[in-house]
């Protein structure tokens, strides 16, 4: 049984790679080492010590020390990693806001002595010098003025204090507009004369 198991292999291409020799290509996404990224124009550290991957560690595996200066901002002074407490979860890096942390395809950091698993600042930098990564840090938007026309101003408004013109009153005489109120004075009916002749008025009543 064995026999026959290892002839259907024999005509396949081998599977097995000669490791150091050739190496294996890891996943652009999969969790290997953690490096420390940087800026790509000016080369410093992205890391601004605001301390969100230390507290989002569930190992503390990660070391910050950041204090705050005279301006209330922190200063980064130093960082380090353990990589034998690193369970590789990668929590650090969804908590960074500035891409300064990032889980690699890199897996080779095998070591005879525990004490050289702790790596400081300038190896995390070191590392992760040829990692390419996009960079998604929110930068605050320039607001520009926008001019507007000068035939686009605003009217000046006359002041409060100003005298309003005078509006024409209606004429009393001329007939009464649809929709027109006038005084009750005006709208009284001037009496209508007696249709009686005068020779049929009839005598005072005593």
């Amino acid at each position: 049984m064995g026999m026959t198991i290892t002839s259907k292999h024999l005509g396949r291409h081998a599977i097995t790679i000669q490791y150091p020799e050739e190496k294996f290509e890891m996943p652009e996404r999969s969790r290997g080492m953690v490096v420390l990224l940087s800026d790509k124009n000016t080369g410093n550290l992205n890391c601004t010590g605001c301390l969100l991957c230390m507290k989002a560690c569930p190992t503390a595996a990660i070391r910050v020390d950041a204090p705050r200066g005279e301006d209330k901002k922190r200063v980064l002074k130093s960082f380090t990693l353990d990589n034998g407490l690193c369970c590789f979860c990668g929590l650090c890096e969804e908590a960074c806001n500035f891409c300064a942390i990032k889980l690699t395809p890199k897996y080779e950091y095998s070591t005879l002595d525990k004490d050289e698993l702790f790596w400081d600042m300038k190896k995390l930098q070191e590392l992760g010098s040829d990692v390419d990564y996009i960079d998604t840090r929110k930068k605050k938007p320039i607001k520009k003025k926008i001019e507007k026309p000068a035939g686009d101003a605003p009217k000046a408004e006359a002041p409060a204090d100003s005298p309003k013109e005078p509006t024409p009153a209606p004429n009393p005489s001329g007939p009464e507009a649809p929709g027109e109120i006038r005084p009750a004075e005006e709208r009284q009916e001037t009496p209508k004369e007696s249709s009686t002749p005068e020779g049929d008025k009839g005598e005072p009543e005593k």
